[in-house]
């Protein structure tokens, strides 16, 4: 049985290479969540004005990766210390967000800032927000894969590729072997 739990860590495009690749997430959604407008669009949610973050949603075998790994993981692939920021993408839309879908996960990600903050793994801060998943809306079709379909982007030798290699070299083991 699989479980579900959404994530906002950044652009969704980044994100969304970086766990496509792990053993255990079996399908990995971009969409938009936390906000108040009803269908939003990428071109609508850019604004900052609808309170959506970029999101993903992860669908996930716990008998083969658990939800630390995945907040481990979650944490340790984007700057959760900056409040609606990821490097040079501002606005609220890249907030940090847990968007949890079962009391579990909200106990393990709340467990997991306070192990993070208790260890000083960050020189800040978190202000990763921890909240119930809320409607959950899928991105436009060409914001899926986005990464393995457009290899020649320049966004994606950038700022995507770097990404993965520091991830892969932190996380080999848990990379699906296919993609070693």
């Amino acid at each position: 049985m699989s479980n579900q739990i959404t994530f906002g860590n950044g652009c969704f495009w980044c994100t969304e290479a970086v766990f496509q690749s792990l053993k255990g997430v079996s399908k990995v959604t971009p969409g938009y969540m936390g906000g108040h407008v009803t269908n939003p669009t990428y071109k609508d949610v850019c604004t900052g004005s609808t309170g959506h973050a970029e999101v993903i949603q992860l669908e996930y075998e716990p008998a083969l990766i658990g939800i630390d790994e995945l907040l481990l993981i979650f944490f340790r692939t984007h700057n959760p210390t900056t409040l609606n920021r990821q490097g040079a993408d501002v606005g609220t839309q890249y907030r940090s967000a847990i968007f949890y879908h079962n009391e579990e996960q909200k106990v393990a990600a709340q467990a997991m800032i306070k192990r993070l903050t208790d260890e000083r793994i960050f020189d800040n801060k978190i202000v990763t927000e921890v909240t119930p998943a809320t409607e959950f809306y899928k991105a436009e079709d060409y914001h899926q894969n986005y990464f393995n379909n457009n290899p020649g982007n320049p966004y994606c030798a950038a700022v995507i590729q770097p990404k993965l290699y520091k991830f892969a070299k932190e996380f080999t083991e848990k990379i699906k072997p296919e993609l070693l």
